[in-house]
């Protein structure tokens, strides 16, 4: 049993997702709800992965004005989420205010989303940003930790920085984890789970490598093997 492993439900359905639930069973106790799925279903789909003992990654991507951010954080912690995420660029005071609203819910930790794994060096300027991504990361990890952040999310690309200037005990979950068998999809940051592990990542989140694996089981007992 791992949920150092977080299985993201990308799903249309809520049949689907809780499908997939049943068939990885108690080994798989992490899954991550994103903005398509609570979008799809809403946040009963999360108050029934809680019930059944799971722990959500609630993926939100918080992008707002403090008193939003600390409302939509509160709301997660009301849901029984035990990660929620909120963009790093938002700037400090949207990170503390995350971080303020998240103490009524000792087990919600907040994760400042640093830089989405569709981006590479040559999309920054496109934003008004100047590369390098790593340098981004390093910003805005240092930002969070400054304002009490639990951790950060960024690419396993940056993973090894990260275990250099972030507070011991921080979380680093990385996104864009794949498998051997994977088929290249629109992230552009990508490693397979040793790799993750190898580079310091305390999580993984992982998604059609195993959710659309022929044999879903399988492919998630491959993934947490690199954390066994």
């Amino acid at each position: 049993m791992t949920n150092k492993v977080i299985v993201a439900l990308d799903f249309e359905t809520r049949a689907d997702a809780m499908a997939l639930v049943d068939a990885l069973g108690a080994e798989a106790i992490a899954y991550k709800v994103g903005l398509q799925m609570l979008t799809e279903e809403g946040p009963s789909i999360v108050k029934s992965l809680v019930a059944m003992g799971k722990q959500v990654f609630l993926d939100l991507k918080v992008h707002e004005i403090p008193n939003s951010v600390a409302g939509a954080v509160a709301a997660a912690g009301k849901l029984g989420a035990h990660m929620v995420t909120v963009h790093a660029s938002g700037g400090s005071a949207v990170l503390r205010s995350a971080v303020n609203a998240a103490k009524p819910y000792p087990q919600l930790r907040v994760l400042a989303l640093t830089v989405i794994t569709s981006l590479a060096d040559q999309d920054l300027p496109e934003i008004g940003l100047a590369p390098s991504v790593s340098q981004q990361v390093e910003r805005l990890a240092r930002l969070a930790a400054g304002a009490g952040c639990h951790g950060v999310v960024a690419s396993v690309q940056e993973a090894a920085l990260l275990t250099t200037i972030l507070p011991s005990g921080s979380l680093i979950v990385t996104p864009g984890i794949h498998l051997p068998t994977t088929a290249q999809n629109d992230q552009s940051r990508t490693a397979s789970p040793a790799d993750a592990a190898n580079a310091g990542a305390t999580h993984i989140v992982i998604g059609r490598a195993v959710t659309r694996a022929a044999d879903p089981r399988a492919a998630f007992t491959e993934a947490a093997r690199a954390f066994s």
